[in-house]
């Protein structure tokens, strides 16, 4: 595939490595928020930029009928105007907040502790995550699809950094150099805890995720997620 890398920081040049080493072409890199490019070369894009400059990058790629697979987090109010564009465009368009297959297995997870959870009013919920310094967001995208998998399975209405009241789920964002990502899901009682974990050892995981989405999707038209790439 000729694949276009809409950000090309670390996770970029990690995309890079992994995408080369599967055989497949890097024909477009940009690294500007201020960039004009031309996308319509290319097979499939893999945005990874700034909360800022995502949506741009996006529509760009739906507009020429470029699939693109997006892991930028922190620009999800302009998520439906993706979508209805996307729609109108006939075009391909998959978001992820993680990409990593073992994050998405623990999102599967998520859902499921959580539905075996929500008659146990005992238990109270809560959600930490760590991550390097350099992250732009907090909390995470993974934190917040976590916490909308344990609203689906439960009676909590919502989430909130740091502290929430009864009905909503705390989460809480530390930032640790060189921290990849660490994810912890918490039931507390008075007689014990519960946690389910999962820790990325580094961007590698997250990168082949990313390739595998896009060599999934760029024969494809609609709207996807990681579940649909997983089976998950």
């Amino acid at each position: 595939m000729k694949i276009a890398l809409l950000g090309y920081g670390k996770m970029g040049k990690t995309i890079e490595k992994i995408a080369l080493e599967r055989g497949h072409e890097i024909v477009l890199k940009i690294d500007s928020a201020d960039a004009v490019y031309d996308v319509s070369t290319v097979d499939v894009a893999i945005e990874f930029s700034t909360p800022d400059s995502a949506f741009n990058n996006i529509s760009n790629c739906i507009k020429h009928r470029v699939p693109v697979v997006a892991g930028t987090t922190g620009w999800l109010k302009d998520y439906d105007k993706a979508v209805a564009m996307c729609a109108e465009n006939q075009g391909t368009f998959l978001y992820a907040s993680n990409f990593s297959v073992g994050v998405n297995v623990f999102f599967a997870l998520n859902k499921t502790l959580a539905k075996l959870m929500a008659s146990r009013k005992e238990y109270a919920v809560s959600i930490e995550e760590i991550h390097h310094t350099q992250k732009l967001d907090a909390p995470s995208g993974t934190a917040i699809t976590l916490a909308e998998g344990i609203i689906e399975k439960s009676d909590k209405t919502g989430w909130k950094l740091d502290a929430a009241p009864k009905n909503e789920i705390p989460i809480k964002a530390k930032r640790i150099e060189n921290v990849p990502g660490t994810h912890t899901i918490i039931y507390e009682s008075e007689v014990d805890t519960i946690e389910i974990k999962h820790t990325a050892h580094n961007r590698n995981g997250f990168a082949l995720g990313a390739v595998l989405a896009a060599e999934w999707i760029v024969d494809k038209k609609g709207i996807f997620s990681m579940s649909d790439v997983l089976g998950v």
